[in-house]
């Protein structure tokens, strides 16, 4: 089951990593969006946000954001905050720190590149969340490293959307941090949980924030 409530003591024993943000009476969601900016998928995600006034942290794939530039310009012009996600996708625990970095590095320019005005906090999140001590202590001299308090599964295709929203739902809090995906494999889950789960919380009272 890819779907993951994080633990409390997870955040207890890696407190360099942001996993949630406010507390129990900020009626605050903070959404996130992972691996794009891709074709159809993120402009969907755009379209939809704008419908609640909501605003989300995009973690972007530097290639991605080479590949489609004008999106990504959309997501910058329509108030997200953006967030280096690697160049390639790379998974932490099976590449090495100096490989690591240098993707990193190639993202953050093309982020810089594309985004003249980039927040002088630099934010990062590691694709899987997988990331290795060493890389780990590096990148935390140069970004706040956000992680999540709710991974939503909408990128597996055998855990069906009904699911996807109930559980989205129940477990998210105030001051929640919850990870969907604006990638073509998330794209069938996406499409169902989103306008339904902002609608929940927007008729609950809540707002949608960047980080």
């Amino acid at each position: 089951m890819n779907f993951l409530k994080t633990p409390p003591l997870f955040k207890q024993l890696l407190p360099g990593l942001v996993w949630d943000l406010g507390g129990a009476q900020d009626k605050n969601i903070y959404l996130t969006f992972d691996d794009g900016p891709v074709p159809e998928v993120t402009p969907f995600v755009l379209d939809t946000l704008a419908a609640y006034q909501a605003r989300a942290t995009f973690f972007c794939v530097g290639d991605n954001v080479d590949r489609h530039p004008s999106i990504f310009q959309q997501v910058v012009q329509a108030g997200h905050r953006v967030g280096n996600h690697t160049h390639h996708h790379l998974n932490g625990w099976k590449t090495s720190t100096a490989t690591y970095l240098e993707d990193v590095s190639q993202c953050e320019t093309v982020l810089v590149k594309q985004h003249h005005d980039l927040l002088p906090e630099r934010l990062f999140r590691p694709p899987y969340g997988r990331v290795s001590f060493r890389q780990f202590r590096k990148l935390r001299q140069q970004y706040r490293i956000i992680m999540w308090d709710i991974l939503s599964g909408d990128f597996d295709p055998n855990f069906p959307a009904e699911d996807c929203l109930e559980k989205s739902i129940r477990h998210s809090t105030p001051g929640t941090i919850i990870i969907f995906h604006d990638s073509y494999k998330a794209a069938a889950n996406l499409e169902y949980v989103l306008p339904r789960y902002l609608d929940h919380f927007a008729s609950s009272g809540y707002k949608f924030s960047t980080i």
